[in-house]
């Protein structure tokens, strides 16, 4: 394969927009304020429901490792990996609507994703 090593490369035009001065300002990453006070519910319900399934899921896998339960320890490891999946975005989504909830400094419903 050939390597082309001698290619002339062209400025690209200017914006005329940003001539003579520097623009600090990206809409890319403008935080605007009329966002955070809507309460995305979808988002927390469904936090919820992943912290309390995966609660249940990490329950059974216990109770199965402990002997309370019938079952072989491939269904309590298994139990156990899809209980982990579930339970740790339930907790944190969870937890960031719990404290936006209560005004805590940093914390702001923006910060989840509504569906």
């Amino acid at each position: 394969m050939k390597s082309r090593r001698n290619i002339n490369y062209t400025r690209l035009a200017v914006d005329e927009d940003h001539v003579g001065r520097e623009s600090t300002f990206d809409p890319r990453f403008d935080m605007s304020t009329e966002g955070s006070d809507k309460v995305p519910w979808k988002s927390v319900a469904l936090a919820v429901f992943l912290l309390v399934f995966g609660c249940v899921l990490l329950l059974l896998a216990i109770f199965i490792f402990t002997g309370h339960m019938g079952g072989d320890r491939s269904q309590a490891y298994g139990l156990l990996g899809l209980g982990t999946l579930t339970f740790l975005p339930g907790f944190y989504e969870t937890r960031i609507a719990y404290y936006s909830w209560r005004g805590a400094q940093g914390y702001r419903f923006a910060a989840i994703p509504s569906y």
